[in-house]
């Protein structure tokens, strides 16, 4: 449960037992699944008539002091079956590495992958442990875990005051068949009040209660961190999918990627703030 400062491989995760929907796979599995989707890719661009959307929000950017939700299954996955959505947080973390940013991680879905980060920094011509020293990751295996991980992250921030914040998994392991209907809700209630705290700039309410003095706001934080949740909740058929709506209801930001098939590129929508969707191609 304690905040991983090192980078560690990646164990297997079992994914919740809720049941997937079936979903034709239109790029190659694993890493060429990426692949493929990035030799698609060119230099990040809207589509003409949807520029106003860059007032509101950016694709490819996380929030600045806000919650955003990302989600949506692209149709490309991993040889053990598992979809790539939440994995797609790592092509946010080059831009946010060059602008000094850290960036605390809680990885329910067990998708950080150094290897893949350490790929993006050789790319562009940056050390690996110059990301390393600006990322912060703990993993979580259960629902209950990874709430309480959005609990204790206020007391992380004081020792690491990140700039932004990743969540993977949110609510996709409280879908679980194995916890009870009750309990499941509880949790999420109470990692949705963490969140919602979290985007005012700490803990608040019942939230703080067992923190140390001072653990309501990270030392040296001028303004809250940005929040992304990034999820691949619309693709397990639950009776839980409420949850996802909840979440989305709190977010500030919402986006939805989607895979074109005549091209094969990976594209990211604005689902909350425009009449239209704002697009851009997921960039190198």
């Amino acid at each position: 449960m304690a905040c991983n400062s090192h980078f560690a491989a990646p164990a297997a995760r079992p994914t919740p037992s809720a049941t997937k929907r079936g979903v034709a796979v239109s790029v190659p599995p694993g890493g060429a699944a990426l692949a493929a989707i990035n030799a698609h890719a060119a230099a990040a661009r809207v589509a003409p008539d949807q520029n106003p959307m860059e007032s509101r929000g950016a694709p490819w950017m996380l929030p600045q002091a806000a919650l955003a939700v990302f989600y949506g299954s692209p149709r490309a996955f991993t040889a053990s079956g598992r979809p790539e959505t939440p994995r797609l947080f790592h092509y946010f973390l080059p831009r946010l590495m060059a602008e000094g940013t850290r960036v605390l991680c809680l990885d329910g879905a067990n998708r950080f992958d150094p290897l893949l980060l350490a790929r993006l920094a050789r790319q562009r011509g940056v050390a690996a442990a110059e990301y390393n020293q600006r990322i912060r990751v703990a993993r979580a295996f259960t629902c209950f875990q990874l709430t309480e991980l959005l609990v204790r992250a206020p007391r992380w921030l004081e020792n690491f005051p990140a700039d932004a914040i990743i969540v993977t998994a949110l609510p996709d392991l409280y879908f679980d068949e194995d916890v009870r209907e009750r309990e499941a809700w509880v949790a999420f209630r109470r990692a949705l009040e963490a969140l919602r705290a979290l985007a005012r700039g700490g803990a608040s309410g019942s939230l703080a209660q067992g923190l140390p003095a001072g653990a309501g706001k990270p030392a040296g934080a001028g303004k809250p961190p940005g929040v992304a949740v990034f999820s691949d909740a619309t693709s397990f058929q639950s009776p839980r999918r409420a949850m996802f709506a909840q979440l989305a209801a709190q977010a500030a930001q919402v986006w939805r990627f989607a895979l074109d098939d005549a091209t094969g590129v990976l594209r990211l929508l604005n689902e909350k703030f425009a009449p239209r969707a704002a697009e851009r191609i997921l960039p190198r």
